[in-house]
């Protein structure tokens, strides 16, 4: 895809973004190369007149009149294109790395940003020794905290929503806790759980830093702790999880043998 095309299609993206469900009135300009496009509540702006036409070839916006109305198509269209979008400056400005991440019995591979997680940015950093500040144990109890919160939908929702608000919910249907999937239900309770793990003087910072992706200065400031004191809090948290997701085992566990010579029976 050349140049030229590449910001057709941000021009065509913008036309679909601008255009609301009601639809907006399409008036071509003087030149007749250019298109100015005016929703009912008074927002204009102008398109090249050819963008406006491939839209409409392309079922995306259809014509009534001097209206442009959206088509069920266009929704995906966007949908796919602000997901390429994301998948482009992740490329382009993230630090992307695999990783296996575990929730119950089930493994699969996710893939992190670590220019964004503050936990992340502490997996390059190396204690006195030369070892990691963070094991990979506590890495991966962070990662695994993360998981269960975002499956279990308590991640707050900050990013703009360019799609129509549509009724997803009948009036004096039950909403909430009623409205989660088992899978989601599960993920909650194993965060409740995390947190009583870890306990109250702990559980706070990891929740602040895994799954609000606050930085360590802000966690710092707001509680009013002394520099460079929260990421040794997070180490202390996360060791504590890890030892709740995977428990050490005690010698106890291990089954005891016995031997005897042949022919010995056991005394019952």
């Amino acid at each position: 895809m050349n140049e030229a095309q590449v910001k057709a299609g941000k021009v065509l993206v913008r036309l679909l973004r601008f255009v609301p469900p009601a639809g907006a009135t399409a008036a071509p300009r003087g030149d007749g190369l250019t298109v100015e496009v005016e929703t009912t509540e008074g927002s204009m702006q102008s398109f090249p007149a050819a963008v406006v036409e491939v839209s409409v070839s392309l079922g995306l916006l259809g014509r009534n009149g001097a209206r442009l109305m959206p088509e069920p198509a266009a929704r995906s269209f966007l949908r796919r294109a602000m997901a390429e979008r994301e998948e482009e400056y992740l490329v382009q400005h993230g630090e992307i790395a695999a990783a296996a991440i575990e929730v119950g019995d089930e493994k699969s591979m996710a893939r992190l940003n670590l220019a964004e997680s503050p936990l992340g940015a502490l997996a390059r950093i190396k204690d006195r020794k030369g070892d990691p500040f963070l094991p990979e144990r506590a890495l991966a109890a962070g990662e695994r905290l993360l998981a269960d919160f975002t499956r279990g939908q308590l991640q707050p929702r900050v990013t703009s929503s360019w799609e129509p608000r549509l009724a997803s919910r009948a009036q004096g249907q039950r909403g909430g806790m009623a409205e989660l999937t088992d899978s989601a239900v599960a993920a909650r309770l194993s965060v409740n759980r995390a947190i009583e793990a870890m306990g109250p003087e702990l559980a706070g910072v990891a929740l602040d830093i895994c799954c609000f992706m606050k930085g360590l200065e802000t966690v710092e400031r707001e509680r009013q702790w002394p520099a460079r004191s929260a990421k040794l809090m997070l180490r202390t948290a996360l060791l504590a999880l890890s030892r709740h997701y995977d428990p050490p085992r005690s010698p106890s566990s291990t089954p005891t043998r016995h031997w005897g010579a042949e022919g010995f029976r056991p005394e019952l």
